[in-house]
């Protein structure tokens, strides 16, 4: 083998390597952001509570959530 076939095929080699490397990566942050997106969800959940809590007075918010829970 000539010098730059060698070249070609030792590049060929580390960016297969490369790609498998940031493949994995990319999964693992595709499985952060949806996990990350159901914990944001809750969090505008409360956000909404504390929101009608402020507006409406702590007495009406508490009413809610008792007709909301079934309590």
């Amino acid at each position: 083998m000539s010098e730059i076939q060698e070249l070609v095929t030792e590049t060929d080699k580390r960016l297969s390597v490369h790609e498998q490397v940031c493949a994995h990566r990319y999964e693992g942050i595709q499985k952060s952001f949806e996990s990350g997106s159901k914990r944001m969800a809750k969090i505008e959940y409360l956000l909404y509570a504390v929101i009608a809590a402020v507006l409406l007075g702590p007495g009406v918010a508490a009413e809610f959530v008792k007709k909301l829970f079934g309590l």
